[in-house]
């Protein structure tokens, strides 16, 4: 298990990318899942989205086997859980499987701050890559159009007389930009004199922390997506009455801007895995899923169909159950956890420095943090895990034997994967594993806490069962605002709760698997179109900024056109 590990120089995403043979999208979709042309509108050559009325068509298909895809909690080293998903889809299709992987679409936050593309990685990739981290088929711009373009109207009915008797103080929607941009986290708008509007305090959130975003994957038809933006509550009249996006009349024009973006995005691994690539909400700030839609379809056209939910399985799966399931009646048959050596060497008190050393000691320690992740996704939500140790050059043989092995002491099976430089041949025990866990057959998804339980029971219900927290305070203005939601009709709504992704507490420098900690939420906010009300707890923010040295200052394109630095 050397030979592929060692293998240098090794080239960068973006030079793997490059040199992929991409097949043109309209065999693609004939040849692997039966899609005839007239029911893809091409974006090019190598990308298309699949349109509404065919997607509508295969409702009554027999549904292919979900796995889902989640993580034990992230780390500056890198789990590589999209990695594993396109992995995992190649070796499925390896063993002869029909199959299709089911993602978010990237921000441009991440890309162009920190934390990098999101299309995997190595040979475990979507192509083209290039496009899909950038502008893709402009989803995002849409939505943010869709957002912005209800705050003008909102603005615009204040400054027209304000017939809804609005009062300003009380608008919570916010617009959005898919930049991490911290200078616009709290602004002044409406400044200059009459002609510009009424002065009120406003703010920007990213683009994947928008309401629309989450509509818009949740949403199951352009008709359910026009209902659950009508339902947007945007502020308060003086009287107290919630003010939503159907009384400004907006909810026709938003669908106009978002009718096309609606319709999920088709494109291929590297090995010509069918991928449906489309939307893409953050977990740790909202419900980080990619869309129903998308994996509807998906549903309808494979026999198994691989997706994922963003960073840990407290965050990303405990949401997929809690609000995507719930919400839209998908299951999944199975949960692959990632893991990764460096990872449980870090949450057992390794320096980030010091990972490519070997230390057992280290590695055992850690291991608390992924078995939480496993109790959680097996006695908490119900659901069959399978651990997919995503193996790094510098793990040992011995270290990865012992994940193997201290997984196994915990009941589940584990198998190593080397999907990132031997491509879908490297996931093939895992896809194995995989389908021998369904075979098996001992999943049953139960939801954290019922529909009738108090706002304020639910998130303490998470805190406790997934975080392994002692209990929740709210702050008096979130105590207030939770209230007046559940006074409003929306006590039944399942809760988003925005936390760090680094720990299991609201505190990102607890590693391991914390407990006795105390969930702290400052600020709640409801999402009635979505159908969730979003608990922010700690430090989380909506708008992220740009790190000392952005990723943005290493990205560039030569006299030909040929991006370089995009990771």
């Amino acid at each position: 298990m050397t030979s592929d590990l060692e293998r240098t120089p090794f080239p960068t995403d973006i030079e793997i990318a490059e040199a992929a043979e991409i097949l043109p999208i309209a065999d693609l979709a004939r040849d692997r899942l039966g899609i005839p042309a007239d029911a893809l509108v091409p974006y090019g050559h190598t990308k298309a989205k699949v349109s509404l009325p065919f997607v509508a068509s295969l409702a009554d298909r027999p549904q292919g086997r979900l796995v889902l895809v989640t993580a034990m909690s992230p780390t500056p080293a890198g789990e590589g859980k999209t990695t594993t998903s396109v992995g995992l889809a190649d070796g499925l299709s390896r063993l002869g499987e029909r199959t299709v992987v089911a993602l978010r679409e990237p921000s441009m936050g991440p890309v162009f701050g920190i934390k990098g593309g999101a299309a995997g990685g190595g040979y475990a990739q979507v192509v083209p890559m290039t496009d899909i981290n950038l502008h893709f088929t402009g989803d995002f711009a849409a939505i943010a159009a869709a957002n912005n373009l209800l705050s003008a109207l909102l603005d615009n009915h204040l400054h027209h007389g304000n017939a809804l008797d609005i009062d300003p103080r009380t608008v919570t929607w916010k617009r959005v930009l898919d930049l991490n941009d911290r200078a616009l986290r709290e602004v002044v708008i409406g400044l200059g004199g009459t002609g510009n509007g009424v002065p009120r305090e406003d703010g920007f959130d990213i683009v994947v922390a928008s309401e629309v975003m989450a509509i818009l994957c949740l949403a199951s038809s352009l008709a359910d997506l026009k209902r659950r933006l009508g339902d947007v509550v945007v502020a308060h009249t003086r009287a107290g009455a919630p003010v939503t996006a159907r009384d400004l009349g907006a909810e026709g024009s938003m669908t106009v801007l978002l009718r096309d973006a609606l319709a999920p995005n088709l494109v291929q691994t590297l090995e010509h895995t069918p991928a449906f690539v489309h939307g893409g909400p953050f977990a740790n700030i909202a419900h980080g899923a990619n869309s129903v839609m998308a994996t509807r379809a998906a549903l309808g056209l494979a026999d198994w169909v691989v997706t994922e939910a963003g960073f840990g399985a407290d965050l990303g799966a405990e949401k997929f159950v809690d609000i995507t399931c719930r919400l839209s009646g998908l299951r999944p048959d199975v949960v692959v956890v990632v893991a990764t050596v460096r990872a449980l060497k870090y949450h057992g008190g390794v320096a980030v420095g010091d990972l490519a050393v070997e230390d057992l000691g280290a590695l055992e320690k850690g291991m608390a943090n992924l078995r939480r992740h496993l109790h959680n996704v097996r006695d908490v939500f119900g659901l069959t895990p399978v651990v997919a140790v995503n193996r790094f050059p510098t793990d040992t043989d011995a270290e990865v034997d012992a994940v193997v092995r201290m997984s196994g002491d915990e009941g589940v099976a584990a198998y190593a994967a080397t999907h990132v430089v031997d491509g879908g041949a490297g996931a093939e025990a895992l896809a194995r594993g995989v389908v021998d866990a369904v075979a098996a057959g001992t999943s049953e998804m139960t939801f954290v806490y019922p529909d009738e339980l108090p706002l304020a029971d639910k998130v303490e219900a998470v805190a406790t069962a997934v975080y392994g927290a002692d209990g929740v305070t709210f702050a008096p203005a979130a105590r207030k605002a939770l209230a007046r939601i559940e006074a409003e009709g929306h006590g039944r709504l399942p809760v988003c709760i925005a936390k760090t992704q680094s720990s299991f507490s609201t505190d990102p420098t607890l590693r391991g698997a914390p407990e006795g900690h105390t969930v702290d939420v400052r600020e709640v906010r409801l999402s009635a179109g979505a159908g969730f009300v979003v608990a922010i707890t700690g430090s989380v923010l909506t708008m992220p900024g740009l790190p000392r040295e952005p990723a943005a200052s290493r990205i560039d394109v030569d006299d030909d056109g040929r991006i370089v630095g995009l990771s």
